[in-house]
């Protein structure tokens, strides 16, 4: 294969997920393998190369054709440098992956967040549309976000702009957040924070509800039942949608973003998530802002990253 090529790889606490790309952002291949975290992460960029190499070989692409390989990975980092200061799941500290890899692959390297190259990647390829000021948030175990102002990711002077889960929405006996602070939207808006207030609601009182006949509560049944009329789970709902429409039309007065992207495992709920999501934020955010604004629902799913990391080479290293 003679046309220039983007590698990209999305590194999470389990699997690894890679792909190859042509410069347009279709793709050539996509895979993936296991995340080595024995020895604190130490092999996991000797693996990734050797894979990277493999799927090349395979498409028969020659290493002076690959322009670059994208990076995204968990935990908080120094971009400029791609330093990961921690990554707890995979045991990185202060782990120096660019150079890392870099030595391991002989190809240019750039790193990111794991969030925000999500966010890029539903921003160029996926529900953001290619627009130009996108907000893009992650409901899963936790709560991500990337920002993307004129086409491009704001990291801010520390390098973790975007992170909407630690907003904080609960002013008074909010619950612990893995930030170490009471309170944040991610003890709300999370997969954990709905389990949370689903198993507080059951906790305080008899009211009948679908969820007591299950042996575990999750997110998703959660929302099953709250689309059955569950009033227990309807309450949920409407407080955890409330406060996440809030907090959204906060950001978008400051940002004052064309479209809003919600993705993750929570966001599969659709419609009973989306539309009072929607409600709160118009009720919250100037009206100027909000007929500007567009809440959808990621498309992407866990492709989102490796696109994002493509785009990277495509934007910061080839220049394209």
């Amino acid at each position: 294969m003679n046309s220039k090529v983007l590698a990209a790889a999305d590194i999470g606490g389990t699997t690894i997920k890679m792909g190859l790309f042509h410069s347009s952002g279709d793709l050539i291949d996509q895979w993936e393998i296991p995340t080595d975290t024995s020895n604190d992460g130490a092999q996991v960029p000797a693996h990734l190369a050797a894979s990277l190499s493999q799927y090349m070989d395979k498409h028969e692409i020659a290493k002076e054709n690959v322009q670059g390989l994208g990076v995204g990975c968990p935990g908080f980092m120094d971009m400029e440098n791609g330093v990961v200061h921690h990554a707890v799941n995979i045991g990185w500290r202060d782990f120096p992956l660019k150079q890392k890899l870099q030595d391991e692959t002989d190809l240019p390297v750039i790193v990111d967040n794991d969030a925000n190259v999500a966010a890029i990647g539903e921003m160029w390829k996926g529900a953001g549309n290619d627009e130009a000021d996108c907000l893009c948030i992650t409901l899963g175990t936790g709560v991500g976000g990337g920002v993307i102002v004129n086409n491009d990711i704001v990291h801010g002077s520390s390098g973790i702009a975007g992170e909407i889960g630690h907003v904080s929405v609960v002013r008074e006996n909010g619950a612990p957040c893995n930030c170490g602070r009471t309170g944040c939207l991610e003890t709300i808006a999370s997969a954990t924070g709905i389990v949370r207030l689903a198993l507080d609601a059951l906790q305080a009182d008899e009211t009948p509800s679908l969820l007591r006949n299950r042996d575990e509560v999750t997110s998703q049944a959660v929302f099953e039942a709250a689309t059955k009329g569950d009033e227990l789970a309807q309450s949920v709902v409407s407080f955890m949608s409330r406060e996440l429409g809030h907090a959204l039309a906060q950001i978008a007065v400051v940002l004052n973003p064309s479209v809003i992207v919600l993705g993750g495992g929570v966001s599969k709920a659709g419609a009973t998530l989306l539309d009072p999501v929607r409600k709160a934020f118009e009720q919250s955010a100037l009206p100027l802002v909000s007929s500007a604004c567009e809440i959808k629902q990621a498309v992407l799913g866990n492709d989102a990253g490796i696109v994002g990391c493509a785009w990277l080479v495509r934007e910061k290293i080839s220049g394209n």
